[in-house]
């Protein structure tokens, strides 16, 4: 039997603070007030006294109130129903289905022993050149998508859980605008995707303790299906907005700010969520892409740059592009070997080629004369970008690295490209290489 509490000693934000004994940090309560029943998670204990976040906000709340602690902590169900449905931070369905309530299942807990995870050794195909080609996604990767508000980051998520090789996409939304939400809805009903998919969304209207929630809840899923041998996509968006959310609370609790207003655990909040990326041996993977907004563009920021020395590199999505520079898939070599031969040799090739036209262009844009070579670069860039670095390119990777070496031949002879004679010589497009030819006849 569970005392019940009937006296809330204060109200501050959506915290409330109670005195009880017997209580333990993460589990949750019920408040009962005139407004109905809303959970409430132990974020602080000193002494006796206990401080509970309200999931739902503290509105409606009086300090007479009663406060009944349910000695667990929070919990969600998990089975293949969950599959093709929608539902909210906290675990409410948010699509009007049933709730599910069978085989309740622990979040938050701790991560991976290191000793069970793998090497990572599979490729994550999106359909994406840029991302296939030169920084390939592998399975258990943890990546970051650094950006700003109003480049297609959203887009870009919804596409790769259309097209990418995973048995579950989890995406998890967190101060998600109402737009947004419906904007993933409907292009993965559209595309046919929301049958392998777990939505769980919390969108700018909620209570700001539901984002908190969100990354939990969305791989503690993503980690009973690893288990059960399915390959899973988490991805989440976004992680500014969580760290923000962790800053309100930070400051409601009277917490030392750190760096910008943080709490100086974001590190280890971040990376707590993070390092749930893994493969298992035997069993499945989930891999973690989450996108993270960088206020003013600048990436020492305390969420981008925190977050840098957690994750294997960062995608940087700028101007409707994933830029090749500053982009870096630090687990690509693990797995681009085995692809196709010549994929080592065009990803380094196709890139500093294109860092040269880019100084072709500053050279250009301060009015120097333009050689034939220069000429050259400039007509490859023009191609570069609007065959590969596109984001509306949806090709396989066999076909992305054939249109590589199509670019190179429609702008280079073979010996200008600088890649090697024997990848030149099998994969060089015939009809360039009978011009040559012809040419030299």
């Amino acid at each position: 039997m569970r005392k019940i509490y009937s006296k809330i000693e204060s109200i501050a934000g959506n915290v409330i603070t109670v005195r009880a004994e017997g209580v333990k940090y993460g589990h949750l309560a019920e408040v009962i007030s005139a407004q109905g029943k809303s959970l409430a998670e132990v974020i602080r204990l000193d002494g006796d006294m206990v401080a509970l976040q309200v999931y739902s906000g503290s509105r409606g709340i009086s300090t007479g109130d009663e406060v009944r602690f349910l000695g667990h902590p929070m919990k969600v169900s998990f089975s293949d129903n969950l599959l093709g449905r929608i539902f909210t931070g906290s675990g409410r369905p948010r699509d009007n289905g049933p709730e599910l309530l069978d085989e309740l299942v622990e979040i938050g807990g701790p991560s991976v022993n290191p000793a069970k995870r793998i090497i990572p050794r599979n490729m994550v195909r999106t359909g994406i050149p840029m991302i296939d080609v030169f920084n390939t996604l592998v399975e258990s990767q943890k990546l970051p998508i650094f950006s700003v508000s109003g480049e297609p980051y959203n887009q870009l998520l919804a596409r790769i859980a259309l097209q990418a090789e995973a048995d579950v996409i989890i995406l998890g939304g967190i101060g998600l605008k109402y737009d947004d939400y419906l904007f993933f809805r409907n292009t993965l009903e559209e595309g046919g995707a929301l049958s392998r998919t777990i939505f769980f969304v919390h969108t700018a209207a909620d209570p700001v303790v539901e984002a908190l929630l969100v990354p939990d809840i969305s791989l503690a899923v993503a980690e009973r299906f690893a288990l059960k041998g399915r390959r899973v996509l988490t991805l989440l968006t976004d992680m500014t907005n969580f760290s923000d959310a962790l800053k309100e609370i930070a400051i409601t609790m009277e917490q030392v700010p750190s760096n910008r207003g943080y709490p100086g655990d974001l590190y280890s909040q971040l990376a707590f969520r993070y390092e749930k990326a893994v493969d298992f041996e035997g069993a499945g993977s989930i891999t973690i892409l989450a996108v993270t907004t960088m206020p003013g563009d600048d990436v020492t920021h305390p969420v981008p740059d925190n977050t840098g020395y957690i994750t294997e590199g960062q995608f940087y999505l700028r101007n409707g592009r994933i830029e090749p520079f500053g982009s870096l898939s630090r687990l690509k070599q693990l797995v681009n070997k085995n692809t196709r031969e010549d994929h080592r040799a065009i990803m380094d090739g196709m890139i500093k080629l294109y860092a040269a036209y880019k100084e072709t262009l500053e050279k250009k844009s301060m009015g120097f004369r333009m050689s034939e070579w220069d000429s050259k670069l400039l007509k490859y860039g023009t191609l570069f970008e609007r065959e590969l670095m596109d984001l509306s390119v949806n090709i396989p990777l066999e076909k992305a690295l054939d249109k590589g070496w199509e670019i190179l031949a429609e702008c280079f002879t073979p010996e200008e490209t600088g890649l090697r004679s024997d990848l030149v010589k099998k994969f060089w497009p015939k009809k360039a290489a009978e011009e040559v030819a012809h040419g030299q006849s």
